[in-house]
């Protein structure tokens, strides 16, 4: 008895076992990866997410096709890199999560803060999308396909075919519309004059709004919680929470089926993609000879490539730091860096050769340009993709197939977000929560289930599409240009090196010139020109052609507000707490604190020999909140 009291009443006892720390471990108060393999496909899995399938081809083929592989590899390098590498060091160098790692400059402490609240929201949508795909998946274990034609659910605007009607003039001279059933019965032909279309909706559309989402008008009118979906996300919390209930110890399992399996299906697809009638065709105005080259002088391909690129590897969301920090000192995240980033961006380029054989299927056997039968986000994922499938043979295993593959893709990349909040927490009161690792992860998965549940109303999609228009973009790129700000020019770039040759071992200084020209200049002034264009090009949300209410984009800048407010909160806060005057205070909140370095006591060295135990500080004098 006394032992579940102590678990849920978070008594200080030193008895209650860290089940996510190994005997073998080399930081026996935090644990580490159980190899560095775990790690790898953890980073992996959470930077290989749905953005990879559903957003980049259709961008790939919007900007050019195959040359908007030049820009999209030179923002790889210059932004892209730098960031998920200065990332991961700073969190493996600590072994702190993303907010105590800012006890290297604690003015910047907000950031963290920051990172996580946006981490916390993001969680709360993105599981949203999983039970989506959770549905999906279900609803494929049916012949014919629910959305392969137009069932009881569907209304007369629903038609597998486009709807033309001839205006012909009758006997009596009255003028009546015909379909063309009534002209082929009939022998009668209809002059190009008089033939006009009206316009229909695919099943799979009216299966998306009208059975999977029971789709509302607008983001005024809810209606009440959809409970097949509603049971569909507490199924995706409980995989979630199942999988990191041991924390790294259990997840870094996981993910070798999550991050590894999505390949084979993408594997499989595409051998079945490329024998399909049309598939040429798709792969040509994705990467092909369609491909124009002359785009690339527009300023819109750029922005596009540089925040595919940015939001695609998952950089300042905080899980790049968590993660890292469960290292062991000396491992090699330089090369971690680089393998994750380059088999991030080939997989986005692997999948367009997937989506685009099947989209190239698709416009073949309905007589459309493919450019009519492109799409992306939700429009691919549940709508278009679905419908090509439908129309293959055996058409059950592959909408099975696919829906698995979203599952996995997202559920390892909901790991990685749900990391970084547990992680936070812990760092923050280690005193009472590092031993309660099971407590934090099943009282996170139940409040952000509960928090989800307007997401899965009759206007649920919209939440989701609100959510993720305001807090997926301009507030990462500040945090992003700030985590430069703070560990280059604040920190100093020069002790940042140091510290990274501390754990990787001595570079000279060529190896150092790449980085040194990125993360001085190149990145934080590439950030900073997308953040400035992303603003001045804003547009109000919308889901398709159905504009937000005022209080939805007013409701949308309150909550990018309210995650950014913490940075200046907490460098006020901070400058409060310090001790002096004006000029000491702000000393010492851009100076690291006494216990700011290695973990560890035997990685200090010569540079960190008077560092102050982290331990010791935490059990003392409690967290940097």
């Amino acid at each position: 008895m006394d032992r579940w009291m102590n678990f849920f009443f978070l008594k200080d006892t030193t008895d209650v076992q860290n089940s996510h720390v190994g005997t073998t471990d080399e930081n026996l108060d935090r644990g580490n990866w159980s190899s560095s393999t775990d790690y790898l496909l953890s980073l992996i899995g959470g930077a290989v997410g749905l953005g990879n399938v559903w957003r980049f081809p259709y961008l790939a083929y919007k900007n050019g096709g195959g040359a908007f592989l030049i820009p999209y590899t030179i923002m790889l390098a210059f932004a892209g890199l730098p960031l998920f590498f200065l990332e991961c060091s700073f969190g493996q160098f600590a072994s702190l999560g993303p907010i105590s790692v800012w006890k290297a400059v604690p003015i910047m402490q907000g950031v963290g803060v920051t990172v996580v609240l946006v981490s916390t929201l993001v969680a709360i949508y993105y599981n949203c999308i999983i039970g989506y795909s959770i549905y999906y998946l279900f609803a494929s274990f049916q012949f014919p396909l629910p959305w392969s034609e137009c069932f009881e659910w569907s209304d007369e605007n629903c038609s597998t075919q486009p709807k033309e009607y001839c205006n012909i003039t009758s006997a009596n001279g009255s003028f009546v519309l015909v379909n063309s059933t009534w002209l082929n019965e009939n022998n009668a032909t209809c002059e190009g004059s008089n033939i006009f279309s009206i316009s229909v909706q695919s099943p799979s559309e009216q299966y998306w709004d009208k059975v999977a989402l029971h789709r509302s008008s607008g983001l005024d009118e809810s209606g009440g919680v959809i409970w097949h979906l509603a049971l569909c996300l507490l199924l995706a919390w409980i995989v979630v929470g199942a999988a990191l209930f041991k924390g790294i110890k259990s997840s870094g399992k996981v993910v070798y089926f999550t991050a590894i399996f999505p390949y084979v299906v993408l594997i499989i697809l595409l051998i079945r993609g490329v024998t399909l009638e049309g598939a040429r065709e798709g792969i040509e105005y994705y990467i092909g000879t369609h491909s124009d080259i002359s785009k690339l002088s527009n300023a819109e391909v750029w922005k596009d490539a540089a925040t595919q690129i940015f939001f695609s590897l998952s950089t300042a969301w905080g899980g790049l730091v968590a993660l890292s920090s469960y290292n062991k000192f000396n491992n090699n995240c330089y090369s971690d860096a680089i393998v994750v980033c380059v088999t991030n961006c080939a997989t986005s380029v692997f999948a367009g050769f997937v989506i685009f054989s099947v989209l190239g299927h698709i416009a073949y056997i309905s007589h459309k340009p493919v450019s009519e039968v492109a799409q992306s986000g939700f429009g691919l994922a549940f709508i278009a993709y679905p419908e090509a499938l439908s129309k293959l043979p055996i058409s059950p295993l592959w909408s099975i197939l696919f829906f698995f593959m979203l599952l996995t893709l997202g559920i390892d990349s909901q790991f990685a977000i749900i990391e970084t909040i547990a992680t936070a927490l812990q760092d923050e009161f280690p005193k009472y929560l590092r031993s309660r690792r099971a407590l934090i992860t099943v009282v996170v998965c139940v409040v952000l289930y509960l928090f989800g549940l307007p997401c899965v109303t009759g206007a649920g999609i919209y939440w989701v599409n609100l959510i993720d228009h305001f807090c997926s973009g301009w507030v990462l790129i500040i945090a992003a240009v700030l985590e430069f700000v703070g560990i280059i020019y604040i920190y100093g770039g020069n002790r940042f090196i140091e510290d990274i040759e501390m754990m990787i071992g001595k570079k000279n200084c060529y190896f150092w010139l790449w980085w040194r020209a990125c993360w001085f200049f190149i990145s934080p002034c590439l950030l900073t020109i997308i953040l400035v264009w992303s603003l001045v090009t804003f547009s109000a949300p919308s889901y398709g052609t159905i504009p937000y209410p005022v209080w939805g984009t007013v409701l949308g800048w309150f909550i990018l507000a309210f995650c950014i407010i913490w940075i200046p909160i907490f460098a006020v806060f901070n400058f409060a707490k310090a001790k002096g005057g004006i000029l000491e205070r702000f000393r010492q909140i851009c100076s690291p604190t006494p216990d700011w370095g290695p973990y560890l006591e035997c990685h200090r060295g010569e540079r960190y020999k008077n560092q102050e135990s982290p331990q010791r500080i935490q059990d003392h004098e409690g967290s940097m909140i």
